[in-house]
């Protein structure tokens, strides 16, 4: 193993350092949004919480949206990520659930490392109960859908704007994990497995909720 250089160790601690004032900023900012109210909080109060500058807090952050959505924006990275490598072979609805499967599988750790889950459910309910999160939620998700379309387009060799069917099972997906995650935001049991569990479950029924006769079973 190689001896970190007297140039190389200041810059791992500076890097270190900024993730720990970006994760305390975050973990601020999402208890101040669901103690007292997203309208209500300011960017100074996320700053004076974490005892820095307003400054420091631009650094990381455009504005207060961008801090409300920071976890889950790391949590579609990391689906990105494993999307963006499963196998050629497989089916683009069986890439999408075993991307996101195997997201949930590793992400809980990352998640916690930053704030608690229960804290993390208390910002998705904060989330949905905010008239301009939930617009720009829905914002957020139509951009994440046309990258996903795209993405599955590239893996089948289709072109996107003349081949419907990337843009409809990505809707169909996005419908479901959205569902699934208002499930579990009402729900009792704030665990990354639950949510896991239940986001399999809701994936395993798109094929049968698109049977053209419920009633035939």
């Amino acid at each position: 193993m190689a001896t970190p250089t007297p140039q190389s160790a200041p810059a791992g601690l500076r890097a270190r350092k900024k993730q720990r004032t970006r994760d305390a900023l975050i973990r601020a900012a999402l208890e101040l949004f669901t103690e007292q109210g997203y309208e209500a909080t300011t960017i100074d109060e996320i700053a004076e919480a974490v005892d820095v500058s307003q400054r420091t807090y631009f650094r990381y952050f455009a504005n207060k949206e961008d801090v409300a959505f920071a976890v889950q924006a790391m949590v579609e990275a990391r689906f990105f990520d494993e999307l963006s490598v499963r196998p050629a072979t497989e089916a683009p609805l069986t890439a999408l659930r075993s991307a996101v499967m195997v997201a949930w599988d590793d992400i809980g750790s990352a998640i916690e490392s930053v704030i608690p889950v229960e804290l993390y459910m208390r910002a998705f309910r904060m989330i949905e109960s905010t008239p301009a999160l939930v617009a720009a939620h829905l914002r957020r998700s139509s951009e994440l859908e046309e990258q996903m379309a795209r993405l599955i387009a590239r893996r089948e060799g289709l072109d996107v704007d003349t081949d419907p069917r990337p843009r409809v099972l990505v809707a169909a997906f996005g419908g479901v994990m959205r569902v699934a995650g208002q499930v579990w935001g009402e729900g009792q049991e704030c665990t990354v497995a639950s949510i896991r569990e239940l986001t399999q479950s809701y994936l395993d029924h798109i094929g049968p909720a698109m049977e053209d006769d419920w009633r035939a079973r």
